[in-house]
């Protein structure tokens, strides 16, 4: 019988990806899963994918503190506890600084940073009390600025703070908080990133088959998740990546440069 049995597992943004690959993996091992997500018709696929299974959706737009109340109140209401829960929605941006409207940057923020906050401020409560996990998903971008994703970027260092931060108060609760770094992996993010004005480029300039799939990351994330470990980094191109930038960051800074550059353009 797997450990996760019966827990009361909550995941935001699964719909696509990393979460839709957690919420799959969650209820094949005998959890009850909540999630969310702002496209009903996609939470209703997910759905529908696993009949008769305790899954909970719930239409919720994360940057919203009210909405993210209503959606763990929704979960406490219909599984009456809490033991993991994910935060996993986030977006991404693709644009320079010197383009980028104010908006743009703040939207990001708001989902990548504040919508964990908000559902990890309410989820707590019942989280101590059962000695559950607070996960959440960061990127190698939280260790290493990225150009063009500055938003992206700081949002995920803010992220890192954050939870470094809540990992030391609650170090003595019985509550485990762990933060997840992939590298790059296949999904919907980089088509759903924000240009400069704001709005979704439904394009990807990467090779999304050549990544890791969200598939490999969820099963990642749940050892990790199970061992009760503080922090991982996926990838060995996200480790190298760190790895360099703690200890020669003047050589990533050139290498990053002319990974995401050419000819002065910017082109990832």
């Amino acid at each position: 019988m797997s450990s996760f049995n019966n827990k009361v597992v909550v995941i935001t943004g699964g719909s696509d990806g990393i979460g839709k690959a957690l919420v799959d993996a969650f209820l094949s091992m005998g959890a009850k899963v909540a999630t969310c997500g702002r496209n009903y018709d996609k939470l209703y696929q997910i759905q529908s994918a696993h009949p008769g299974k305790p899954l909970l959706i719930h239409t919720t737009d994360i940057s919203k503190q009210q909405e993210c109340k209503g959606f763990i109140d929704t979960v406490l209401s219909s599984f009456g506890q809490i033991d993991i829960l994910i935060n996993n929605a986030g977006i991404s941006m693709r644009a320079l600084f010197e383009d980028v409207e104010l908006d743009a940057l703040r939207k990001v923020m708001d989902v990548n940073f504040w919508g964990s906050v908000y559902c990890t401020k309410f989820a707590l409560p019942s989280i101590l009390a059962s000695k559950g996990t607070i996960v959440s998903i960061s990127s190698v971008a939280g260790f290493r600025g990225l150009p063009g994703r500055s938003g992206y970027s700081a949002s995920k260092f803010a992220l890192n703070g954050w939870m470094e931060s809540l990992r030391t108060e609650l170090l003595d609760t019985g509550v485990n908080v762990l933060w997840v770094s992939p590298g790059f992996t296949e999904s919907n993010i980089r088509k759903a990133a924000l240009d400069s004005t704001g709005k979704a480029t439904g394009e990807t300039t990467m090779d999304e088959k050549s990544m890791m799939t969200s598939t490999e990351c969820a099963q990642h994330i749940i050892k990790a998740i199970e061992k009760r470990k503080r922090t991982i980094i996926l990838g060995f191109q996200g480790k190298e990546t760190v790895m360099l930038n703690k200890f020669l960051p003047s050589l990533a800074d050139r290498l990053v440069r002319n990974f995401f550059f050419k000819n002065g353009k910017l082109v990832k």
